[in-house]
């Protein structure tokens, strides 16, 4: 990484990948398509996101390492060792672990408001739950389809809640439903920077021009 390009690190996307801890029923090729996922997350130059635990989520955070980019864990426990020996999880193809003592549900909440976008692979529960509250937060969202059921239990979702939603896509290719997500949260983000400078009007024509902050 160049100097130029450190110095706007945080600019980075940070891009979640939710996903099942038990995969016995996810199905032939789960392994390798987490994977793809996650080493497609790197090469568009995104930060995986992951709920730190097992599964789906560890394979993606493995492919993410393969690609040599950055692997962030939020955990439920609240310290390194309520991390490993009581939840059991593992410290494996992450580069930070961020301890949130919330528990499952409130790992879920944060994990999701951290991140620009969510990527649903093979899920359970614990996956549709971090779905609902990224659908409730207007998250662009991909779901990856593959030889698991998880997708069209959420087309079944949208469809009984009378809820359509263009921000959530389906593709059973992970280069093809990245690239398609991120293009979202471009727009996500372009439509944000309009909204903030119509607020602010004049007053931002008077900031740093390199970080955009209002002097």
């Amino acid at each position: 990484m160049n100097p130029e390009e450190h110095r706007h690190a945080h600019l980075r996307l940070k891009l979640c990948v939710s996903g099942a801890a038990e995969t016995g029923h996810c199905g032939d090729g789960a392994l390798e398509k987490a994977k793809e996922l996650g080493r497609e997350i790197v090469k568009h130059g995104a930060v995986l996101v992951t709920g730190a635990t097992t599964g789906f989520p560890l394979w993606a955070s493995m492919g993410a390492k393969e690609a040599g980019g950055m692997s962030i864990g939020l955990s439920p426990a609240g310290t390194e060792y309520e991390h490993t020996e009581v939840y059991g999880l593992p410290l494996d193809y992450l580069d930070l672990v961020i301890y949130t003592g919330f528990g499952y549900s409130g790992r879920n909440l944060l994990l999701t408001r951290s991140s620009d976008a969510i990527f649903v692979g093979c899920g359970r529960v614990g996956t549709i739950n971090e779905f609902t509250v990224a659908f409730e937060d207007k998250k662009p969202i991909g779901v990856l389809q593959g030889g698991w059921e998880t997708d069209s239990v959420i087309k079944n979702i949208i469809e009984k809640g009378h809820r359509p939603n263009p921000k959530v896509l389906f593709d059973s290719n992970p280069k093809a439903l990245v690239e398609r997500i991120i293009e979202l949260v471009k727009k996500d983000k372009e439509e944000y920077l309009r909204l903030y400078e119509q607020v602010v009007g004049g007053n931002h024509n008077k900031g740093d021009k390199e970080t955009g902050m209002i002097l």
